[in-house]
């Protein structure tokens, strides 16, 4: 049964199909959230009996993926009676599977991920942990029926990365125009070159690339080094205290804190019977400090007009034998900028992890001392001179109780709160107030923020930065989580860790 041909309309579904190890779920679940649409995969409407059938080494017939595929059908039809969009993940090998799940659902975007046999093999064998063993890939191939011209198929190859594989498919899926057309509309993603520099040739920068975003009244811009968050302005008014065009970075300002965030005692931590010393990086107190990508060039991935995605691998080293796929979006919204950070291991062997980021923010006041703080934690970390943990304490009857706004006034802040209340949307939000209460910025944190470091920049090398903005510094862990293990995330070979935190204003119109 042919598809319709494209209507011009919106689509409402995509659904995305391959063999094993084409990466469906990961590639349909990026889409999704890229979208903003719901998402689910076709393997969590199998059988038990499907399941165990499979797991056995054994290929499903035609009658085992009858009530499977009707299973799936119904669900898409539930989401679209919702008014939802949705991204929908199935092997759908057989012509006549595709079919039955597109048939009476016009407008649905099928996308095919391709992959040679021995890429298939090699990711299949990397898998650890799956129903589907690897020896099935054989069956699979044996009776897939690739889509057809008249079934309309997206067609992606597999061999990139599963961001580069997202961002073809919103590219097909937009009806990118050729080399030579006009310029894509706002919001269009389009792939990007290695090394990439917005705008004119330039004088090298000790930053790097770097790739401006604008939405509306909102500009930001990101560069090459570290991933860093250089500014943020709404409405032209500054919302970071960052650093200037063609400067160094000081003051980890704008930095991404991969693979810990704060400092590690000494360098040195014991992980999985191993005893690890990292490079000392805070050589005056004995610390590693802000973790091992703040001065790498990271690569950029993805780009629109009002996002970008980067990323890089964080590559077994002295103190960190440890192999991890690292990626940043930054994308402003109608609400504001958002960050998300996905950190994945690639290696063979689980991996301690923790990440945060350090920007420093500003409400347009000379020093920090009238800015109005609320910080929603009931517990602060009490340090040593060095910046490492003593002890967790609650913030009441302490000066760091800044539940209710006050201002900060003269104390020095470098502390680390959790115990973080959050709202029905699940993000704790930290807030500074100009003096007036007429403007001010919040900087919520989200999805693997379980802590925050609030800095007044008191010890800054540079006198003239000190206390001129309020770094804000969304975290997974607390300092020194390598070797007390608080919070501590362990990522298992293939596993993903997700990070989100973002920035608003009110009264910059």
């Amino acid at each position: 049964m042919a598809r319709e041909g494209a209507t011009g309309e919106s689509p409402r579904l995509v659904l995305v199909v391959g063999v094993a190890g084409s990466g469906k779920s990961t590639v349909g679940r990026l889409l999704a959230e890229r979208l903003g649409w719901s998402y689910r995969d076709a393997d969590a409407f199998h059988s038990d009996g499907n399941r165990a059938k499979m797991a056995a080494g054994h290929a499903l017939t035609d009658s085992d993926r009858e009530p499977w595929l009707e299973a799936i059908g119904e669900w898409m039809d539930r989401a679209t009676a919702a008014g939802q969009r949705a991204v929908v993940t199935c092997s759908a090998l057989k012509r006549h599977y595709r079919d039955t799940l597109l048939a009476g659902r016009p407008g649905t975007v099928l996308v095919y991920l391709h992959g040679s046999r021995e890429l298939l093999e090699s990711r299949l064998g990397a898998r650890h942990g799956h129903f589907f063993p690897a020896g099935l890939l054989d069956s699979q191939l044996a009776i897939l029926q690739e889509p057809e011209p008249d079934e309309h198929p997206l067609v992606v190859e597999i061999d990139r990365p599963p961001e580069a594989v997202v961002t073809a498919v919103l590219s097909l899926m937009r009806r990118e125009p050729p080399a030579g057309a006009p310029e894509e509309g706002p919001g269009t993603e389009r792939p990007v070159r290695t090394g990439a520099r917005d705008g004119p040739s330039a004088p090298p920068s000790p930053t790097g690339g770097s790739w401006r975003l604008v939405r509306g009244g909102q500009s930001a811009e990101v560069v090459q080094l570290g991933g860093a968050l250089r500014e943020y302005v709404v409405n032209g008014r500054p919302v970071l205290d960052g650093f200037s065009p063609g400067s160094t970075i000081t003051g980890g300002r704008g930095q991404l804190l991969v693979p810990w965030p704060n400092r590690v005692g000494g360098g040195r931590y014991r992980f999985d019977g191993r005893d690890l010393q990292l490079p000392l990086t805070e050589v005056e107190k004995d610390n590693a400090i802000h973790g091992l990508l703040r001065w790498t060039l990271w690569e950029p991935l993805a780009r629109t007009d009002d996002s970008v995605v980067l990323g890089t691998t964080l590559c077994p080293q002295p103190g960190y034998p440890f192999l991890l796929d690292v990626r940043v979006e930054y994308r402003l919204r109608a609400e504001g900028l958002g960050a998300t950070v996905r950190a994945t291991n690639t290696g063979t062997e689980p991996a301690p992890y923790g990440v945060g980021q350090h920007p420093y923010l500003t409400v347009g006041t000379g020093l920090v001392d009238s800015v109005v703080l609320t910080v929603p934690a009931r517990t602060l970390l009490r340090t040593d001179h060095r910046g490492l943990p003593i002890g967790q304490a609650p913030v009441d009857g302490t000066p760091y109780d800044f539940r209710a706004p006050r201002p900060i006034g003269d104390l020095r802040l470098d502390t680390a709160f959790t115990g973080l209340d959050r709202d029905h949307d699940g993000r704790a939000v930290v807030r500074l107030a100009h003096p007036s209460g007429l403007r001010g910025v919040e900087l919520w944190l989200g999805d693997g923020t379980r802590w925050v470091q609030v800095y007044t920049g008191d010890t800054l090398a540079e006198p003239e930065r000190r206390r001129r903005g309020v770094a804000v510094e969304a975290m997974s862990c607390p300092p020194d989580a390598f070797r007390s293990g608080t919070d501590l995330t362990v990522l298992q070979p293939g596993a993903t860790h997700v990070l989100r935190w973002g920035l608003s204003t009110w009264g910059y119109s």
